[in-house]
């Protein structure tokens, strides 16, 4: 028997499907090996970028489990996705099972035809797109190691920055500032409305804007006392083309916009339909449609819509690399016409669907009529109506989102003599440009050659996580933290962020996966110069303000100026006397509450006091010499937690306690620092017994789930963490 090694179980199951009992099918789920968490240990730079990885936490029994079945099966084959991730993960898979000459398949649609192809075609490892992944990997570690790092020691602690989440971040404050320096200039619209000589009514618009209020009005009068006269009638026939497929970035815009879909979700929605085998792989930024599907989709468009509205096309996509799959996001089976699990996976599969019968079908066909009105005798602008009547709907009979506005304008004359009904003046302002929303980000990202299709939800939810947008309604507004982090990195590292440096080290990657450069010579080429800018920056000064604040403001506790700092929750306004002084005020001007004291002394620097705060996990007793001094009472923190009675199951001495962090509420030692054990949930203070392979306990604390899973594990690695997986075999 020969056993198949996929990442997911639930493509495991759909794969078995298709195949006899010659094959076994298990999954690695997902990556089992990674960078260890300490920089120092995870990559050797100066042996050539050498990275050192390690089994990745949680994934021991899956490892175990795949050393046990390639040893029970005669062959093994490796049947990860078709990219550079899934050709990285099986390479990892075959290091970890010590074997030599594992056979590799890859198959861009999970259906019984392409998993048997696949199988009759094996070939080894493709070891250029294994150092292209790696290359990433190695790169983005030690960008984000190097920034963040010197982001703490010079802004605030906890901040990040990374190779492509910082250029991102970039774009989006670059339109914050348009927003903020643009000055809005006033408009006048003027409309009319008009009956025909059998009393149709016809609404028109005037074809100049006046910039004068003044203006506006005279238009007006004019128009009131003139005849408005038809002067000219045209028409003629256009024609809309249909889109192309989806790509990864395509789709990720239209399931934002259509089905209010985030990046993120749309990936992991198209992750389930790929897996279940109802689309084609949905990492891709190929338009190539095979020929064998494109034949069924034409069929089918026959057979819904009529051999008329067939019209097979290809699409040249204007990608200078074009990678990962060799096809568009289409479905495995058009003439399916709904799939998937769930709501919003039929919604999706839905929007796929369309937009692959329509990308094969027919252009739209329409009249398009112009009416030029003029008021005689008024020196006044004309007025104009526009009209559109659909000859042939073409694509957009296969669609629910294309625009199939259809206006149809009254019958009329050259030198008919209208009726006036009325005729008014609006004032308006000319509007900024919009902020990004997540699709507008994502197709900008691609326009300018940042990230590639596997990336661009990882980079939006990484903004997010990071507290340096928010999302208001649809559109990413940065917060004062990333408006800081964005400003520091201009100022020090401008080039490194900068669109062409970003754009050119992705070519670069894409060139590594073809064979045309080298892994050691692309890191060393940017890592070199790179280092020594990180090195130089070391000796700036820490930004411990951002700058003078209104003169308005004055300290509410001694009355002298105030400054603006960046704290956790954004900027404020803090006395430039501080320490001495703690006096505080918001952004906006309100007084803050300033730190108790505590009337006692600093243990550790002797001229500090003790003061209460506020941070993310609650009330805490430290120095007001900070951050030059950084006692902290632990024994106060301590005492101000709300503990639950249930002993740490790490160190065994404290008790687990209620803290508040960036994403809510959690659970952890009240030891903390000493001990670091936390959990999501509130724990119930029974311990898992799920007895693993080898025969161990797994011993973790159990946790409040749902409704549907009232109690689970807290150690993510075990089956028992979703109960759901383990009863459906997943696990």
């Amino acid at each position: 028997m020969s056993l198949i090694i996929v990442e997911s179980p639930a493509k495991a199951k759909t794969i078995g499907k298709y195949l006899d009992n010659k094959y076994r099918v298990i999954a690695s789920v997902g990556h089992i090996r990674d960078l260890p968490k300490s920089n120092k240990k995870a990559i050797d730079v100066e042996n050539g970028f050498i990275p050192h990885y390690e089994v990745s936490k949680g994934k021991e029994d899956v490892v175990a489990r795949l050393r046990i079945a390639a040893k029970k099966e005669g062959e093994v084959i490796l049947a990860t996705d078709p990219d550079r991730e899934g050709e990285a993960i099986a390479w990892h898979v075959q290091e970890l099972l010590g074997l030599e000459g594992l056979k590799r398949i890859v198959f861009h649609e999970i259906t019984a035809e392409a998993i048997r192809e696949a199988v009759a075609h094996p070939r080894t490892i493709d070891m250029h797109l294994k150092e292209a992944q790696e290359a990433r990997r190695v790169l983005d570690r030690l960008v984000g190691y190097d920034l963040s790092g010197l982001i703490w020691k010079k802004l605030r602690y906890g901040l990040s920055a990374g190779r492509v989440q910082s250029p991102a971040l970039r774009i989006i404050m670059e339109r914050e500032r348009e927003i903020r320096a643009f000055v809005p200039e006033a408009y006048w619209v003027i409309n009319a409305n008009v009956t025909n000589k059998k009393g149709s009514d016809l609404s028109l618009l005037c074809g100049e804007e006046p910039k004068t209020e003044k203006e506006a009005e005279r238009i007006v009068a004019a128009g009131e006392r003139g005849s408005w006269i038809v002067k000219n009638i045209s028409g003629k026939e256009v024609t809309q083309s249909p889109k192309p497929p989806f790509t990864t970035s395509t789709l990720q815009q239209a399931a934002s916009t259509y089905l209010g879909y985030s990046p993120s979700r749309t990936m992991m929605l198209a992750q389930k339909l790929y897996e279940n085998g109802h689309i084609t792989y949905m990492r891709t930024d190929s338009l190539n449609i095979s020929r064998d599907a494109g034949a069924l989709i034409l069929k089918t468009i026959e057979k819904e819509f009529g051999k008329e509205y067939a019209e097979g096309r290809v699409y040249k996509t204007k990608s200078k690399h074009v990678q990962e799959a060799h096809e568009a996001i289409r479905p495995s089976h058009i003439e399916k016409k709904n799939a998937g699990s769930t709501e919003e996976q039929k919604r999706l599969y839905g929007l796929i669907r369309e937009r692959t019968l329509a990308s094969q079908m027919a252009n739209a066909r329409a009249i398009r009529t112009k009416v030029i009105v003029e008021v005689a005798g008024g020196a006044v602008p004309d007025f104009i109506a526009n009209g559109s009547v659909i000859k042939f709907p073409g694509f957009l009979a296969a669609s629910n989102y294309a625009q199939k506005d259809d206006v149809t304008l009254p019958a009329l004359e050259e030198g008919e003599v209208l009726k006036l009904i009325n005729v008014s003046s609006v004032g308006k302002e000319t509007q900024p440009p919009g902020r990004y929303s997540e699709a507008g980000l994502v197709k900008e990202l691609e326009k300018r050659g940042i990230g590639r299709p596997s990336t661009y939800a990882s980079i939006l939810k990484t903004l997010a996580d990071r507290g340096y947008v928010e999302k208001v309604e649809r559109s990413l507004h940065p917060t004062d933290t990333g408006e800081v982090v964005t400003e520091f990195l201009e100022k020090y590292f401008g080039e490194y962020i900068s669109d062409s440096f970003t754009s050119e080290m992705e070519e670069e990657l894409d060139e590594i996966a073809e064979g045309t450069r080298t892994y050691k010579k692309t890191l060393a080429d940017f890592y070199t110069p790179f280092k020594k800018r990180v090195e130089e920056k070391e000796n700036i000064e820490k930004i411990t303000n951002l700058g003078d604040a209104d003169k308005k403001w004055k300290c509410p506790a001694c009355g002298k100026a105030m400054l603006i700092k960046l704290g956790r929750n954004g900027k404020f306004l803090s006395c430039n006397d501080f320490p001495n002084c703690l006096g505080g005020r918001t952004i906006d001007g309100n007084e803050l509450a300033p730190p108790k004291e505590t009337g006692m002394s600093c243990p550790e620097c002797k001229n500090g006091k003790l003061i209460e705060r506020e941070g993310r996990f609650g009330m805490f007793i430290a120095c007001n010499n900070y951050p030059k001094c950084k006692y902290i009472d632990k024994e106060a923190a301590r005492a101000n937690l709300k503990t639950t009675g249930i002993k740490c199951p790490l160190c065994k001495i404290g008790e687990m306690a209620e803290r508040r962090g960036r994403f809510g509420v959690f659970y952890s030692c009240n030891r903390y620092p000493d001990c670091k054990h936390a959990i999501k949930s509130k724990p119930t203070g029974n311990i898992c017994e799920y007895k693993r392979d080898d025969g161990t306990t797994c011993g973790a604390l159990m946790m409040e789930g749902t409704k549907t899973i009232p109690e689970r594990c807290s150690d993510k690695s075990c089956p028992n963490h979703n109960p759901h997986k383990l009863k459906n075999g997943a696990s």
